[in-house]
């Protein structure tokens, strides 16, 4: 589902990566790990296609991103790639039921559709009965499970979580780990996550670890 190859990315005088190649098959879960400044967030954004490499190849679902235009490459992110970053990053003057179908919405999914999907994905996560709340209503738990809800809207070939339980207690952390991983499982979804959270990184398929920009 992803292969990438000699990814290299540098900014300024830092060297952020370093020749990185990783292949990640359908319907694996895959967690990033490693210190702070290995280089984890930004190969996640190249395979995410919102930072170009200064060279390498990036291939996600068979496409060949990195030959992609600006607007292909819009296109193609809202088609494919779902994400969920530590912070939800909600859009506070819609609904719950309205922050999931905008992706749909955006890619040209009519209005019945995206929202039949969006309800589905809302009870799929526990948050039927909070559909018509807004953000400031939810609390942080329930945002990051409208954005994981988000993410599947457009049933992507990949879904990439940056730090997903980042910023939530103990308990709530337990349920979001919980919840990723009963995605995995019913959708059959390839995710790849960077994460700090060593219980959520021994529970998925394979464990990567980064150190000064390269893969160990």
């Amino acid at each position: 589902m992803i292969k990438c190859s000699e990814i290299y990315k540098r900014f300024s005088s830092v060297e952020a990566l370093r020749g990185v190649s990783l292949e990640v098959a359908r319907g694996e879960m895959v967690a990033i790990v490693g210190a702070s400044g290995a280089g984890k967030s930004t190969l996640l954004q190249i395979l995410g296609t919102l930072m170009a490499a200064d060279s390498g190849r990036v291939e996600i679902a068979g496409t060949e991103c990195t030959t992609l235009g600006e607007s292909q490459l819009a296109a193609f992110r809202n088609r494919h790639i779902g994400f969920v970053f530590q912070f939800h990053h909600l859009l506070p003057e819609f609904t719950a039921l309205e922050n999931v179908m905008m992706p749909a919405l955006i890619g040209g999914v009519e209005r019945k559709e995206a929202e039949h999907r969006a309800m589905e994905l809302l009870e799929t996560v526990g948050l039927a009965s909070r559909t018509t709340h807004k953000p400031v209503e939810l609390s942080g738990g329930e945002c990051q499970r409208v954005a994981i809800a988000r993410a599947l809207v457009c049933r992507p070939s990949v879904v990439l979580a940056d730090e997903p339980t980042g910023n939530l207690d103990t308990q709530t952390r337990d349920q979001i780990h919980n919840l990723l991983l009963d995605v995995r499982e019913r959708f059959n979804q390839t995710i790849v996550m960077v994460t700090h959270d060593m219980s959520l990184a021994e529970s998925v398929d394979r464990k990567i670890v980064m150190s000064d920009g390269r893969i160990l």
